[in-house]
């Protein structure tokens, strides 16, 4: 059949006009310049309108749209509700900001669209790099391996298929049924909901889980946990991992370290730290103490876009021994073989480190931001939000009104309206009010939690844009609402 008879004309989805586009890809720069330039002059949250809701109820296009006229819906029904962590006031869970920087590092990776898995391409390499400066910057070996992965909840859940993989070998191939008992993995009962999601997930099942208690500090009890090890033993279950929190999400307490790695070894268990946030202090000498036993671990999780501001999505996730993590996921396929020479030589792929065959290049933000910084740079930042925290905690306990509820060992500060004379119930109630009107009124985004069945409003301080003066606000803003509130109930 000739080919005339097959296609009338043969198509690209490039622009016929590069100009055109060209020109509306400077306007598209300008305008996030623009965005992020200004963004401490809008409220921190804004509800969604009617309109910006309906334009997301169209059905399937069918025909093209004018490209301009897809970024104008974009522009104005997208762009103005954002989730808006970007803002000087963002403090809600624990989310960076990124930076105009990393922008561009997104745009450069995204316009060379590379799938960082395998082949002898420089984005493999710059991954290596990255990878190497974190395992410099943990305290990790050279020798260990890594990935970059979306963030921590995948992190965590690949460190605990390793240490599945090391507890049990025919798990891989012959699953569960061939260990002699149920296996049994132990964190505080502060350890985040990916654990015990990826628990899950991984077969242990979140029975498994045992959450061990803590201490007035929120730390995980090393003599509990000894105790429930004993217990479990004999009752004929399997110990096989400890998770050890370097910043809990409630209240960034860091767990001690050092003593499980103690517990680990004497066990012989592996010992998989959860550092999401609370890892990245490690960069700075006078938590030498705090985190002591990071190094010791046999796997770390942490995220570089929470408290070293990359840009979403950007974690890690380090491994001490190279060849158990290279056995818990490697399976020897023809068309993933490494040749000698061409594009199919090259490094050891990263699918064989991980869950993931196509991987975008997250990997260059990541290297282009801590070049343009320098390690000096973040270590100043950091500082600054962990001195922000102390000084919101501090303005918490000046006000008869307010109440701190947690202690701020790191950039986490638990507090509350308490006027006197309400009852838990009353106060919880009465402190979610004030949260949502912060919320609504554009003031602030703190999040919130419930520390020992009382309501907090928690600022996560991971932001570069803060500055000590909007903790300033969000304290006299609560006071206010706090008695608004109380006049209208």
């Amino acid at each position: 059949m000739k080919k005339e008879a097959l296609l009338t004309e043969e198509r690209t989805l490039d622009p016929q006009d590069w100009s055109t586009l060209n020109e509306l890809g400077h306007r598209m720069l300008d305008d996030l310049f623009y965005y992020l330039e200004t963004t401490r002059q809008r409220p921190v949250y804004t509800k969604p309108t009617a309109a910006a809701l309906a334009s997301m109820q169209q059905p399937v296009p069918e025909q093209p749209q004018d490209a301009k006229a897809v970024y104008e819906e974009f522009f104005n029904h997208v762009l103005p509700f954002n989730i808006n962590n970007i803002h000087p006031r963002f403090w809600a869970w624990v989310q960076g900001g990124g930076t105009p920087f990393g922008m561009l590092a997104d745009m450069l990776a995204s316009g060379m669209n590379a799938n960082v898995s395998i082949g002898d391409s420089m984005p493999m390499y710059v991954e290596k790099q990255v990878l190497d400066w974190s395992k410099e910057m943990m305290g990790f070996p050279e020798t260990a391996s890594g990935l970059l992965l979306s963030g921590a909840s995948l992190a965590n859940i690949t460190a605990l298929v390793v240490a599945r993989h090391a507890a049990n070998r025919d798990i891989k191939t012959k699953g569960l049924q061939s260990v002699a008992g149920p296996l049994t993995v132990y964190g505080s009962s502060e350890t985040h909901n990916c654990v015990l999601k990826g628990v899950e997930v991984i077969g242990i099942g979140s029975d498994n889980f045992r959450k061990v208690p803590v201490d007035a500090d929120y730390r995980i009890r090393t003599d509990e946990l000894r105790r429930m090890l004993l217990e479990d033993r004999a009752a004929g279950y399997i110990p096989f991992c400890i998770v050890g929190n370097a910043g809990t999400v409630n209240t960034g307490a860091i767990d001690p370290l050092n003593e499980l790695a103690a517990i680990a070894k004497e066990h012989k268990l592996w010992l998989h730290v959860d550092g999401a946030f609370g890892a990245i202090p490690n960069l700075l000498p006078e938590f030498a103490d705090s985190l002591k036993g990071l190094e010791l671990a046999d796997s770390l999780s942490f995220d570089f876009h929470k408290w070293l501001y990359v840009n979403y999505e950007a974690a890690c996730v380090l491994i001490r021994d190279p060849q158990l993590h290279r056995e818990a996921f490697a399976s020897a396929v023809n068309y993933l073989t490494l040749h000698e020479r061409g594009l199919s030589a090259g490094p050891d792929g990263f699918n064989n480190f991980g869950m993931e065959l196509s991987r975008g290049f997250k990997a260059l933000k990541i290297w282009m931001s801590l070049k343009q910084n320098g390690l000096e740079t973040y270590r100043t930042l950091i500082r600054q939000n962990l001195q922000q925290a102390q000084y919101l905690a501090e303005l918490v306990q000046m006000q008869p009104e307010l109440e701190l509820l947690a202690p701020v060992p790191l950039n986490i500060v638990c507090f509350r309206f308490n006027p006197g004379n309400y009852i838990t119930k009353q106060l919880n109630e009465l402190n979610r009010e004030i949260l949502m009107r912060l919320h609504e009124q554009g003031i602030a985004a703190p999040s919130y939690t419930v520390l020992n069945g009382e309501y907090a409003i928690r600022a996560a301080i991971t932001n570069h844009r803060s500055r000590f003066t909007d903790f300033e606000l969000l304290v006299n803003e609560t006071v206010r609402l706090g008695k608004e509130c109380l006049l209208t109930t």
